[in-house]
């Protein structure tokens, strides 16, 4: 397929290219979408950035449409690490004559992407777009698991029109469904309706709030680790740092708690896509915010060119496996340990008939921490959330 008429090329006086960038920057070396005649070409390729101009169904953030341009003019300014980079940045997807077309866009785009084993990288634009990306995977039949670094679950109402604070419910309520898991980073609870945290509790999704994140943020790691696709709504970095977004709050992620985020999605081989919105550059101050999700761009693409290729589906000579049995023997749980980076992961059983549909969700990633919560004869809660939707 034929990707580039959905991309109209980059301006690339807008950004200032030519200006600032050296020999080492990535600016450099990156291929990107300047003129009609010069789409980049996928082959050998391992990311791709795309832009999508998109903000039409916004809430009260009206102006995210212009981000993708002002992030690139700080990332292509930043040095690359010690690896040999391979992306290609495919321009901004055109705005289709209605936000659905948008969203179909999209979605093609990522759909053909994922089959080239190639992760997208999306610059906002609103968060609905986030639906769009979720649909990819439903077009390749796979069910996969979301993290969302957000102050907010975006879940919305069912009959609720889609928007950039109710799309979630769209995905929740979308047939065929291929969610099987959808974790929150980071929620502030006053901007919680206690509805919307008993539906989250009755589907069995994963919602962690913000001062349990930043006093524990070592286990972040096995949360990003288990999704396939990762959103970030920038307005869950609090508004000194990241003053870019018309719902910028006090309170928040520390901007370098963001990039640790990021590099833990990086370093995942499990995830296939990552998605920044809610940039406002209507809001932003000397281009701090665009900054920061430049650097946070930067510290994916460093845990990427990191990745150890360890995921428990490969052979299992490689891991330590520890078993422990809790309840007086009522449950089992196996533990794996990997010997070349340490990381842990726990099985959940599964019914004979649904190990090949769920193959990749019952081996679910878990920290030092739940081996012993398990050796105390307790439950770890991330076990017990997969085990009750795989009975």
């Amino acid at each position: 397929m034929d990707i580039s008429v959905y991309f109209e090329p980059i301006q690339v006086k807008d950004i200032n290219v030519s200006e600032e960038i050296r020999p080492g920057k990535i600016g450099d070396i990156i291929h990107y979408y300047s003129d009609e005649r010069n789409f980049p070409s996928l082959e050998n390729i391992d990311i791709a950035i795309i832009g999508v101009i998109e903000d039409r169904n916004s809430l009260n953030n009206q102006g995210t449409s212009t981000a993708p341009d002002k992030v690139r003019d700080f990332f292509y300014k930043l040095y690359h690490g010690n690896y040999k980079v391979r992306i290609a940045d495919l321009g901004n997807i055109k705005r289709g004559f209605e936000v659905e077309d948008t969203y179909f866009a999209v979605k093609t785009v990522v759909s053909d992407l994922l089959k080239s084993h190639i992760i997208p990288v999306i610059i906002g634009g609103s968060q609905d777009i986030t639906f769009a990306n979720y649909l990819a995977y439903e077009s390749l039949g796979q069910i996969i698991n979301i993290a969302s670094v957000d102050s907010c679950f975006d879940i919305g109402n069912a009959d609720q029109k889609i928007n950039s604070k109710a799309y979630l419910n769209k995905i929740i309520t979308h047939q065929p469904n291929y969610l099987f898991n959808y974790t929150n980073i980071g929620y502030q609870t006053y901007f919680i309706d206690q509805d919307a945290i008993e539906l989250m509790s009755k589907l069995y999704f994963d919602f962690y709030r913000l001062g349990f994140v930043r006093a524990n943020m070592e286990e972040v790691e096995p949360l990003v680790r288990n999704a396939d696709l990762m959103t970030i709504d920038i307005s869950s970095i609090r508004q000194s740092d990241a003053p870019g977004n018309a719902n910028a709050s006090p309170n928040g992620f520390y901007g370098e708690e963001a990039c640790q985020i990021t590099r833990y999605a990086g370093l995942s081989d499990k995830l296939t896509s990552i998605g920044f919105y809610e940039l406002n550059p209507i809001f932003d101050i000397s281009g701090q915010t665009s900054h920061l999700v430049a650097q946070m761009i930067w510290y994916f693409v460093d845990g990427f060119y990191n990745r150890k290729q360890d995921s428990p589906l490969k052979e299992k000579k490689s891991y330590l496996k520890y078993r422990v049995s809790i309840k007086n023997h009522k449950y089992e749980i196996v533990f794996y340990k990997s010997k070349k980076s340490d990381r842990w992961w726990m099985e959940v059983p599964c019914p004979a008939n649904l190990k090949s549909k769920y193959e990749r969700h019952y081996l679910v990633p878990c920290s030092y921490k739940d081996y012993q919560t398990a050796l105390n004869e307790e439950m770890p809660d991330r076990w017990w959330q997969v085990y009750q939707k795989l009975m």
